[in-house]
């Protein structure tokens, strides 16, 4: 039986370029985005059967809406992709509050409404697959000027590990699985510049830059074979390992 995939933000970026992968692969598609005629462009390119949801989903009422067309068409949902989000560039002393608002309402509890809303349907079914889509940034201060949005993208780190936590003994067949990809080549990551590193031995390194489809073709063998956590720039865990064995240092050899 073909998969039933949801996937939010799916109107461009990595959530785009996901759902046409995932369409060669004849899994059957439920696109949700704001922009509907861009939604309706990426389901005719996957070429499998693809509804599109117009849906906010800072909205809880909208993820539940996406869920329940969803089940109206395909009966069950067995992957869920929490893709959508923004950002914005403003270092931490320049934040206002309605930047702070909306950055975590679209970034962080729209993987909570996603959450809420399919985990209950994975446990009737005792199986399926979350994928919160997160950022390295929300491990490693590699782009200050990202401030709130590498914040709220650390909560939903911690946000997808409890919930997997919460899940493995009673349900085992629910997979809950964390992406963190690194720079990105989207609209988003066009504007800022890439940041550079010391690293071992005093070499200078640079963040490698990936494509959304590079992403996506990880997201779809992650689908295949669920892991925890996946980085998809494969320097990405030794960062993580060299920045939190001595913090202060990793800091001071950084530049942007």
């Amino acid at each position: 039986m073909s998969k039933v995939t949801v996937i939010t933000g799916a109107s461009s970026g990595i959530g785009a370029a996901l759902a046409k992968q995932l369409g060669q692969k004849g899994h059957q598609l439920v696109l949700a985005a704001r922009r509907v005629d861009e939604l309706k462009k990426v389901a005719g390119e996957t070429g499998a059967k693809a509804i599109v949801v117009r849906a906010d989903v800072t909205v809880r009422s909208d993820v539940e809406r996406i869920r329940e067309l969803a089940l109206r068409e395909f009966g069950h949902v067995d992957v869920w992709v929490n893709n959508a989000g923004r950002g914005i560039t403003k270092p931490v002393m320049e934040l206002t509050d309605r930047e702070v608002d909306e950055i975590v309402a679209v970034v962080l509890k729209s993987v909570l409404y996603g959450a809420q809303t399919i985990i209950p349907l994975f446990q009737e079914r005792r199986q399926g697959h979350l994928i919160n889509i997160s950022s390295f940034l929300g491990r490693v201060p590699l782009a200050s000027y990202r401030s709130i949005y590498s914040a709220a993208k650390a909560a939903v780190n911690v946000l997808t590990a409890n919930l997997r936590m919460d899940l493995k003994t009673e349900y085992p067949g629910i997979h809950v699985s964390l992406v963190m990809p690194g720079m990105v080549d989207t609209e988003f990551h066009k504007v800022a510049s890439t940041p550079s590193f010391v690293g071992p031995g005093g070499r200078t390194g640079r963040v490698m830059i990936q494509s959304a489809k590079e992403v996506a073709s990880q997201i779809t063998a992650l689908i295949e074979h669920p892991v925890a956590e996946l980085y998809t720039n494969p320097s990405s865990a030794g960062l993580v390992q060299q920045y939190y064995q001595d913090v202060g240092r990793f800091e001071e050899n950084m530049t942007i």
